[in-house]
């Protein structure tokens, strides 16, 4: 727990630090003059960044272990963060998120592989918590952002010394990491010659009876990429754009704006834990069901409402429900390809960063050739994607239950 608590809390340090540009978009809209589509164009870079670099750092460190890459992420981010705060050009905006998603890149197999490696075979929960760390930094992005609209753009170096603190908690969970590969070291001669105590794998993974077939493999790794991809994309419709269709349509304030969306990725991260806790136990197929297919009537609801109560109790709902589906899935994709753990966890991140930085590039073109509300309108049967889930075999996993 100690492990997975420095995890969670430095997913939650990177992941404030990185929601802060998206949650500026009003900010950044004024004072540049940007459009919807130069704001989309923002999030694809700063997602396009963090989504390439993701399974090639994960393939990486399957074969090469390094440990204090988690720390060496953050410093990336700390670099982008101080070119934020001082940008000058909307191309320098572009160059600061695309140093923030490139630290990203480098965090998150790695961390991945160092939560599973503590979860003592409790792999769900061990991801879910790691992941609520990111989300509650997420949640917090919008509160960041308020305090930028009051300081300034300038405010936002300010969050360096957040990133000092995740370099030195990371730094801390590498120290651990290093111990834990010097122990498996020094223990695989027992194993070599004999000995009853076996060797620890890297990956932190029991043995899993491969799939039938490379096809099988690839056909359910295309559905689970569908699926993320169903979740992504409508998620970003909610995080990048749900301020603007609450200013629009009901005529809020950008500070009432930006609690409204804090309420949501609060929610979000609620689901996170939920979803790895309940996958444990019934689990991960019928969570991936449940999440994802469970969301439609709510998100199919959405566009239908006009008030401000109704638009927060669906959306949180909708974040509760939608966000339980990422750390089963990436479970389940882990189970089925066992010992690769950082090439399944950079895939799996990556094309969710991906994902989200393409839909945030068509919804901002969308929403500057038809409105705001139309955006709302199409994303709504997203999540109906989720009927493909009944084309999952049983878990990976489950002949170990």
């Amino acid at each position: 727990m100690p492990v997975l608590s420095a995890l969670s809390v430095g997913h939650l340090l990177n992941d404030t630090i990185q929601t802060l540009p998206l949650a500026m978009y009003p900010v950044l809209k004024d004072a540049f003059a940007l459009n919807y589509t130069q704001i989309g164009l923002i999030t694809f870079v700063f997602q396009l960044a963090g989504s390439l670099l993701q399974p090639v750092v994960g393939a990486y460190t399957d074969k090469r272990p390094r440990p204090y890459s988690l720390a060496i992420g953050m410093g990336i981010t700390l670099v982008g963060l101080v070119l934020l705060s001082q940008a000058w050009s909307y191309g320098v905006i572009i160059a600061s998120v695309a140093l923030i998603g490139t630290g990203s890149a480098i965090f998150h197999p790695e961390a991945s592989r160092v939560a599973r490696l503590a979860s003592g075979g409790r792999h769900g929960f061990a991801q879910s918590f790691f992941q609520v760390g990111g989300n509650l930094g997420s949640s917090f992005g919008p509160l960041a952002a308020m305090l930028v609209v009051a300081r300034g753009q300038g405010a936002v170096l300010w969050f360096g010394l957040v990133a000092l603190l995740g370099i030195a908690v990371l730094g801390w969970a590498g120290n651990w990491y290093a111990g834990f590969l010097g122990n498996k070291a020094e223990r695989q001669p027992k194993r070599a010659s004999g000995g009853s105590e076996p060797a620890l794998r890297p990956t932190g993974a029991r043995r899993v009876k491969p799939s039938a077939s490379v096809a099988k493999t690839a056909w359910v790794v295309g559905v689970l990429l569908v699926l993320i991809f169903s979740k992504y994309f409508y998620m970003v419709s909610i995080s990048n754009y749900y301020t603007f269709y609450l200013i629009d349509k009901l005529g809020l304030s950008v500070y009432g704006a930006q609690l409204c969306l804090f309420a949501f990725l609060f929610a979000v991260a609620a689901g996170t834990i939920i979803g790895g806790l309940v996958g444990d136990r019934v689990g991960r197929k019928q969570v991936i069901w449940a999440s994802i297919l469970g969301s439609a009537p709510f998100s199919l609801a959405l566009p239908q409402v006009d008030t401000l109560w109704a638009m927060v109790a669906l959306t949180v709902v909708i974040g509760v429900v939608l966000a339980s589906a990422f750390s089963a899935i990436l479970v389940y994709a882990q189970e089925l390809i066992p010992g690769r753990v950082g090439l399944v966890s950079g895939l799996f991140f990556g094309f969710a960063f991906g994902a989200g930085g393409l839909g945030s590039a068509l919804l901002g073109r969308l929403a500057d050739a038809t409105s705001i509300e139309t955006v709302f309108q199409i994303c709504a049967w997203l999540p109906l994607i989720g009927l493909l889930a009944g084309l999952l075999p049983k878990d990976p996993g489950a002949a170990r239950h």
